[in-house]
């Protein structure tokens, strides 16, 4: 049986907390249970806190750990709940020690959505692949510039360290843990138990595209308001560049520094944001949906799609489109 312990970090989500708690208590138990069979528990489940005390969590309901995280001399896997973010600046030097010492001795670590930022405080994540909540990606880079992140993974697996993003994602890194160190009929049993879905690995679907204007380039940002202005029309790059005061080669370059992007890119994933909207919120088939971004080809608009959002708009529309008022509940009878 293995170890688990689950660090819970004040201010936390509370599911960030409970729900990998969850998991890992019923992993061989509840579907053992609803199938008749005794229950056979792979893992040893315990909370902790920094000092043992109580963690009142942002919804404001109050944990009681088990212990503090100095009771623990070993454990085999540690799981970091989110991080309150305002309070990033607080220093966490006896966590982190902790959290390096665990390492040293053998134990793995992940961590949930925010909680990124606690496990990349250790310095374990130099150089490694990580992921986090998309919407804190820009901060965690400025933050931590020598850690990998891939906020576009719903899940990253260094090894003996690993990162999910956004909160209600810890059940992704938990069932693919459990199938880690069990095998995948465990952690299949254990998803059809508690009704989750296997095999999700992108948290693209999920964002808001956030369009990088915090930059302090004026003419830049006078192009992006261009682009985002006309983008259903064919958009000459180069009279754009001359609108806006630059030479060609100078706009392109520019423009690059400024957004991240090329001026291409940025039009392109402009538009698959905009067809992304009217997916989840038209009657319009995927065709109608290609013509009113700017593609006449719709072939080559399913494979832009398909390269900005690691989804084909289809499976898209399956999982996102607003469904109508009869559609949201079974018919009784």
């Amino acid at each position: 049986m293995k170890h688990v312990t689950i660090l819970a970090l004040e201010n936390t989500m509370a599911s960030t907390v409970t729900g990998p708690m969850d998991i890992f208590s019923q992993a061989g138990v509840l579907w053992n249970l609803v199938s008749n069979l005794s229950p056979e528990p792979y893992f040893q489940v315990h909370l902790a806190s920094r000092d043992g005390g109580n963690i009142r969590c942002l919804n404001n309901i109050v944990l009681v750990p088990h212990c503090g995280i100095e009771d623990i001399d070993r454990t085999d896997l540690i799981i970091i709940s989110s991080e309150d973010l305002s309070h990033l600046d607080q220093a966490n030097t006896h966590l982190v020690e902790w959290l390096v010492d665990q390492h040293e001795k053998g134990a793995s670590i992940g961590s949930v959505c925010t909680g990124a930022f606690m496990l990349a405080e250790t310095g374990l994540l130099s150089g490694k692949r990580a992921t986090t909540h998309w919407g804190f990606a820009d901060l965690f880079r400025k933050k931590y510039p020598d850690v990998l992140l891939r906020p576009e993974c719903l899940i990253t697996d260094e090894g003996n360290l690993f990162c999910c993003g956004g909160a209600h994602s810890y059940f992704d890194l938990c069932l693919y843990l459990v199938e880690k160190y069990c095998d995948y009929e465990a952690a299949a049993k254990c998803a059809r138990a508690l009704l989750l879905d296997m095999g999700r690995r992108s948290q693209i679907p999920y964002a808001v595209f956030e369009f990088q204007k915090r930059h302090q380039d004026d003419e830049i940002r006078n192009a992006q308001d261009e682009i985002e202005k006309n983008y259903q029309q064919t958009i000459n790059f180069d009279q754009l560049a001359s609108k806006v005061g630059m030479s060609e080669r100078n706009f392109k370059r520019r423009f690059k520094k400024a957004t991240g992007d090329t001026a291409l890119s940025y039009l392109q994933r402009y538009r698959i944001a905009a067809a992304k909207r009217m997916i989840e919120n038209s009657r319009m088939n995927i065709a109608e949906i290609s013509y009113a971004v700017g593609y006449e080809d719709v072939s080559f608009f399913r494979s832009l799609f398909k390269r900005y959002e690691r989804i084909a708009p289809n499976e898209y529309k399956n999982r996102f489109a607003k469904p109508s008022v009869n559609e949201r509940v079974l018919p009784v009878g």
